[in-house]
This record gives C-alpha cells, sequence and structure tokens, in this order.
C-alpha cells in the first residue's frame, strides 16, 4: 500500500509537470523558430539555432554553414576555483560520423584527440578567452561536437561562432559575443568564407575574430608570400563582414538568452595591504628593472627575492599571504608597465623597435642532413633537417583529408620544449606532443611551408629544439628552420624569418573601451609576454608573409594598432633576413651525405619480374641495400637510397631480375617431377624446374599415411619424386603441391621440367 506522502509527491509533481509543459508550449508557440540566419556579402550565409539540442547545458548552440554543422555547450561551475587565472577548457572533437566515415583504429571509435582537434581547440580558446571579465574564476568547459561536414566548408569559423553564440545565450558573464571570418584571396579578389575548392586556390588562409567594435581578438594565417597591403586589405574586409555575425548573435541572444548569473566578486585586498606592500616594493622594483645587466635568471631571482622579502615583513596569517601575494603582483605589472612609457626603454635596454643582437651557426654536425643553432638574445634553438622517401610522408586521418584536402605531408616541422630550457623540471618529451608545443609548431611549419618545393623527390622532417627560453622561441624556429633548409641543399625558395611583437596599453580609469596611450615592442622577451597585452607573431620572407599567429590579452585591439604591428613586425623580419643572409644566403647544391632519388621506368610485360611474387624482389632489395622503392605511377618507380652506390646497387640487382629466363608456366592439374632441395619438419621443399624458388611440399601430402618427418618415407635431398600442381593459393600466391594424391593408378602423362621439359 502506497504511503500518504508518496501519493501526494506524485501527485504534486504531475500538476507541477503539467503546468510546465502548459508554459513551455505557450513559449514555443510565442517564439516561432529559435534562429537566425546571417548573410554574407558574398551571398553565403551563416544559421545559428538553439534551443533544440542540450538543454541541460548553461548554454547551447548550433551554427551551419552549407551542411557543416557544429554544436557547441557552455558549462561553467557556480563556485570559483582557487586560481588566479581563468579555467577554461575548450573540447573540439571530429566525429567519423559527421563524414559518414568509420574510424580506421582497432576499435573502431575516436580515441585521444588528433591535431587538427587540438589546433581548432587553441583557436576558439584564444577568441574567446580574452572577452571573460577579470575575477571571474568559475571552472568553465566548451565542448565543440562536429555533427555533420559537408567537405565544402572547414568547421573551425563555424566552431567558433557557435561558441560565441553558447557563451551569450548562456547565464555565464561573458563580454562578447566575437563573429569569425575566414579570409582568402585569389588573384586580386578577397574572399569571405572561401570554400575549399577556393581556398586551394587561394593564397591566404586568415581567420579573423573581431567583436561589434571593429576590435580584432584573434589572428590565425598561412600565406603563400602575400605583400604587407594585401594582408592589410584582407584584415580590414574580415573585421568589416563579422559585424553582422555580433549583431545577429545579439538579436538572438536578446531574444532566447538566459540573464547573466550574479557571481561573486573575488575579495577585496585590505588598502592598507597593498599600500604596505607598494611602499616596500615599488622603488627596488624600478631599479630591478632599470638594471640592463640583467638578464632572465637574474632578473627572475631578484624579484623573487623581493617578493620573499615583501611577504615575510607584510603577511601575518594565511588568509592575509595571499592578498600580500596578489598584490605584490599587481605592483610587479603595474611598474614594468609604466617605466616603457616613462623611458621608452625596455628592461634590457633596448628601445621599443630593437631587435635582441642574433648569431647564428649552419653545417654543426656532418652526419646531420641539414643543420643549425640560431641565438637571439637568450632565446636558442637547435634545428636539424632529415631527408627521407616518399612513403615516410605524414598521412592525414580522414576526417582531416575531408575538411582540410591534404591527404599527405612531405614536409612537417615538430617542435620541442624540453623543461631545461627555462631552468625547470618536468616530463621530457613523450608519443604526443601538449597542446602548447603542437600549436607553436604548426605556426612555424607554416612560415615555412610556402618556401619549400611542393615537388621535393623527398620527406622533409624539420625538428625545432629550444635549448634556451626567453621569448619567441617559435619564431625562432622558423629562423633555425630556414637556415637548416638550406644547409640540407633543400632548394627553398628564400630564406623566411619570424618576429614576436608586443604591446602594453594604458586606459582611461582602468575601463578597457577608452584606450589613452600604448607602446608597440619589438622582439619580445618573455616577461613583456607575460606582463603585456599581446604576442603578435608574423613570419615571411623579405617579400611577404607567410604566417601570423595574434593572442591578445584585452578585450579587443583596434585596427590601427594591427596596422602598426604589421608594419613593425615586417621591418624586423627583413632586418633579421639579412643577418641570416651572412652565414648562408643561398641553398647548398649538395651533400656528400644527402640520399638519392631516382625515377626508372619499368615497361609493362616486365613489371612482374620487377615486382616478384608479392613483392618479394622489392623486400629482398631493401633487405640487401637499404634501398626503398615506391611506385609512383603505373609503370614509373622510384629508387630512395642513403647514397649513390647503394641505389646503383640496387638498379643492377633489379635488371638481373628483369632478365632473368622466362618462368615456363604451369598446367593446373599437370603431374611434375620434382627434385627435394631440402628436408624440414614440416615437409620438403622441392623446385619443379632450374631457378625455381624453393616450395613446400607438406608432410599432409607427402603420403596418404600420416607422417611426423619426411624421413619416414626414406626421402633424401637430391631424390626426385611426382607431384600434382593445384594452382596458388589465392591469397598467399604459394603454389599448392600434392603427392598423396597420386598414390593410385596413373591417368596423366608425367611431365619433368627438370631435364628436357619433355613429357615422360
Amino acid at each position: 500500500m502506497w504511503s500518504l506522502s508518496k501519493f501526494l509527491r506524485l501527485n504534486i509533481g504531475s500538476r507541477l509537470t503539467k503546468g510546465n509543459n502548459s508554459v513551455q508550449r505557450r513559449k514555443c508557440s510565442a517564439l516561432a523558430k529559435p534562429e537566425i540566419e546571417i548573410p554574407f556579402s558574398n551571398g553565403r550565409s551563416l544559421t545559428i539555432s538553439t534551443g533544440k539540442y542540450a538543454r541541460f547545458a548553461d548554454g547551447c548552440a548550433v551554427a551551419q554553414m552549407g551542411d557543416t554543422a557544429v554544436m557547441v555547450t557552455a558549462v561553467s561551475r557556480n563556485k570559483a576555483a582557487q586560481t588566479n587565472f581563468m579555467p577554461l577548457t575548450v573540447d573540439y572533437r571530429q566525429k567519423a560520423a559527421a563524414a559518414g566515415r568509420i574510424p580506421t583504429n582497432f576499435l573502431r571509435r575516436e580515441l585521444g584527440p588528433t591535431e587538427k582537434e587540438i589546433l581548432t581547440s587553441r583557436l576558439i580558446d584564444r577568441s574567446v578567452r580574452p572577452l571573460f571579465p577579470d575575477g571571474y574564476n568559475c571552472e568553465t568547459q566548451l565542448m565543440c561536437n562536429l555533427l555533420a561536414v559537408d567537405s565544402v566548408y572547414d568547421p573551425d569559423i563555424v566552431s567558433i561562432n557557435a561558441a560565441s553564440a553558447a557563451l551569450s545565450l548562456s547565464d555565464i558573464p561573458w563580454n562578447g559575443p566575437v563573429g569569425a571570418v575566414r579570409v582568402g584571396i585569389v588573384g586580386t579578389e578577397v574572399l569571405i568564407n572561401p570554400t575549399r575548392r577556393e581556398l586551394a586556390d587561394s593564397s591566404l588562409n586568415l581567420i579573423v575574430t573581431a567583436t561589434k567594435h571593429n576590435l580584432v581578438v584573434m589572428l590565425e594565417g598561412a600565406a603563400e608570400n602575400v605583400l604587407l597591403p594585401d594582408f592589410q586589405k584582407a584584415v580590414r574586409t574580415g573585421v568589416k563582414e563579422i559585424y553582422n555575425i555580433v549583431l545577429g548573435i545579439q538579436r538572438l541572444s536578446k531574444m532566447y538568452g538566459k540573464m547573466k548569473r550574479t557571481s561573486d566578486p573575488p575579495a577585496a585586498i585590505p588598502e592598507e595591504t597593498v599600500e604596505a606592500v607598494r611602499s616596500l616594493s615599488e622603488m627596488r622594483l624600478r631599479e630591478i628593472f632599470r638594471d640592463y645587466s640583467h638578464d632572465k635568471l637574474s632578473r627572475d631571482e631578484a624579484v623573487s627575492e623581493l617578493r620573499a622579502n615583501v611577504i615575510e615583513k607584510v603577511a601575518q596569517d594565511s588568509a592575509n599571504y595571499n592578498f600580500v601575494v596578489d598584490s605584490f603582483n599587481k605592483v610587479v605589472k603595474e611598474v614594468f608597465r609604466s617605466l616603457i612609457f616613462e623611458d621608452s626603454t625596455r628592461c634590457d635596454g633596448r628601445k621599443l623597435e630593437q631587435v635582441r643582437p642574433i648569431s647564428t651557426q649552419v653545417d654543426l654536425y656532418k652526419p646531420l642532413h641539414g643543420s643549425a643553432l640560431f641565438q637571439r638574445g637568450q632565446t636558442q634553438v637547435f634545428c636539424t633537417v632529415a631527408l627521407d622517401s616518399p612513403d615516410s610522408a605524414m598521412r592525414m586521418d580522414p576526417v582531416s583529408i575531408l575538411t582540410g584536402g591534404v591527404k599527405e605531408k612531405n614536409f612537417f616541422l615538430h617542435y620541442e620544449f624540453p623543461p631545461y630550457a627555462t631552468n625547470e623540471i618536468g616530463r621530457a618529451g613523450g608519443a604526443v606532443a601538449g597542446r602548447r608545443e603542437m600549436g607553436h609548431g604548426a605556426l612555424a611549419e607554416k612560415g615555412l611551408r610556402p618556401v619549400v618545393p611542393k615537388d621535393f623527390p623527398f620527406t622533409i622532417r624539420l625538428t625545432s629544439e629550444v635549448l634556451e627560453s626567453n621569448g619567441s622561441s617559435s619564431m625562432a624556429s622558423v629562423c633555425g628552420g630556414s637556415m637548416a633548409l638550406m644547409d640540407a641543399g633543400v632548394p627553398v625558395s628564400s630564406a623566411a624569418a619570424g618576429v614576436a611583437i608586443g604591446l602594453v596599453t594604458k586606459f582611461k580609469d582602468n575601463d578597457t573601451k577608452h584606450m589613452e596611450d600604448y607602446r608597440i615592442l619589438t622582439d619580445i622577451l618573455g616577461i613583456e609576454d607575460y606582463l603585456g597585452d599581446m604576442d603578435f607573431k608574423l613570419a615571411g620572407t623579405k617579400k611577404g608573409i607567410t604566417a601570423l599567429q595574434a593572442d591578445i590579452k584585452i578585450p579587443g585591439l583596434p585596427l590601427k594598432i594591427v596596422m602598426e604591428a604589421l608594419q613593425q613586425a615586417t621591418e624586423a623580419k627583413a632586418f633579421i633576413i639579412d643577418i641570416m643572409e651572412e652565414r648562408i644566403k643561398f641553398p647548398r647544391k649538395h651533400k656528400d651525405n644527402w640520399p638519392v632519388s631516382e625515377r626508372i621506368e619499368v615497361p609493362a610485360h616486365k613489371r612482374a619480374k620487377f615486382l616478384g611474387l608479392g613483392g618479394s624482389n622489392l623486400k629482398k632489395l631493401t633487405a640487401e641495400t637499404g634501398v626503398q622503392v615506391s611506385q609512383l605511377e603505373e609503370n614509373i618507380f622510384q629508387f630512395f637510397g642513403p647514397n649513390q652506390s647503394a641505389v646503383d646497387e640496387a638498379k643492377e640487382y633489379m635488371e638481373k631480375q628483369m632478365e632473368a629466363p622466362r618462368e615456363p608456366e604451369l598446367e593446373f592439374g599437370a603431374i611434375y617431377t620434382a627434385k627435394i632441395v631440402e628436408l624440414r619438419e614440416s615437409g620438403v621443399m622441392v623446385t619443379l624446374y632450374p631457378g625455381m624458388t624453393p616450395c613446400l611440399l607438406h608432410n599432409s601430402q607427402l603420403d596418404q599415411r600420416k607422417i611426423s618427418h619426411p624421413s619416414a618415407l626414406g626421402l633424401e635431398e637430391g631424390q626426385e619424386i611426382q607431384v600434382k600442381f593445384f594452382g596458388r593459393d589465392p591469397v598467399s600466391g604459394i603454389i599448392r603441391l600434392s603427392r598423396k594424391v597420386l598414390q593410385g593408378p596413373a591417368s596423366q602423362a608425367i611431365r619433368d621440367l627438370n631435364r628436357t621439359g619433355s613429357k615422360r
């Protein structure tokens, strides 16, 4: 029997459910379709909808362009984390089902994130992170689920806009929205959100994220040596198109969005604590930052000693300890930035546009195909080039092939950042690179890819190991990588270099909407990146730009500053290339340890002899000479060897194989005289004609009786026996012979190919 309390609980619950459903029905009828279509100037459009999926999330939006659709959910905890930064996690996952594919791994399901997924997650993170309000430290997660992909539009742009809409629709405090577009250049025409085929013909692949007031939040691009004026025009065009996206998301949020939650502000630091810390540290900090003899380690050590001294004098208990630490960090940032405005001189004594001292070396170790050491200030990278066969090219996963159109890469750069580079202890290497290492490596690879010839006969692996790091190690990798490629003899079209540009701003009454003054810094240090407002990396040749990545830490950057940063970076890049060319100006013609690649044409009637049964000739060739053979076209093969003598030996071996006498054709069901050449536990190895590769006649086919060893039948090496031929195994190609089927009345003539080829 039910209890009265349970009956009342169920009855009241059903009433509430019916009431909520009626309210929901009325709401749905009033708001017919919770979606908005945003047109672009070229006739294409972006559709953003909400309210259909994942309604338990704090915010959810589905963005669609063409038939590519991405769902992004936003969830944030109510309780702030005990950190001094915004704990934001972005997870973008490419689902094979969205492309109508099945994963090719053993488990046939999505496993760890691919390089494409990690780089797209970083794009989204950098686009939305600057607009979270100061002091909001609640753990937040954005999950991007690829619903469908049409191989026309890349999902990354769709994902950024969906993430912006999800945060705007949610109750999570966020000072958005932002919009994002991809910009391409075909000829002289600037394209907005080009298709995959249009992008293949484009000299620019630029992603721009901006806010309503034409403030740039993020830039990421790769280019084929695009000139500076064309690049600046592309940025302006992209920002102009973003305006409609931001307005559309704002309208959608106003109609269907939730009211923003009120989060508890961080505990205010007592004014007496701030003043005590300032009085004890400000003058000393000014002395440290004006002492130009300091390097990275000595400067950090001096600041750390001062911090410990201030904490010892001011901190009274554990609660006050955190206030003192936060106050000290705030004073450090204020003093460091104010000195740049006062003196127009940086903490290492350089002027605002001055590049650190540069030194270079090439051809460091003879066994390496190419090597270079690039030192800029206290940033040092060691780059090496390894040349291998085309079979070593990096294969892409099926979904990345569908979205990016690239099946394999014959040039790739691996970036390594060991902990000793910053005088730390930590994990070294590993099978999977971290997100930061993967992002820096991808940026450096973009900076160098346009100068590497696309028809180069080898696969190129460029590694960049950071030995010392004090800012802009990824751009140092571009410089060192360019020199290593030339040292290896790779016919690059031009030298390439990279530089990082920083920014320090001053706002009126700490209001980020009203900028009073700013300073642009060329070739920034690590501390200038940490305490500054921008990390603007640009790579390219003297002629143009090949890669760009701008991380902006304030809620948007005016176009005027973006253009000035582009101009300043271009001038610094040309200056760095001049220094690099003093060491090596042109690619080497040839090195003694260069691998050799040759193409040969094999006539169709000789291809079977060339390959051998199941490719046996090629396998034997690789085992004996170290030369790899790959098929480029139907009759064109490529020999790749460590040196010329190995390739010559391989060519001689294959010529002998093709000149060998033609194998006799064996007739199915015919009886042949076979010669025993070896006794084994499992049977006997026999040949049917001179020069034949021995094949196994198994014990089970030797006699109608069961035997465990051929010697039980008195068989010996050199003895001749009659066998019947049953063709080849359709899978392995192994010849199938039997002796036991002949242990009865003879029904056919015996063919002896070991003697004269006549019937007996």
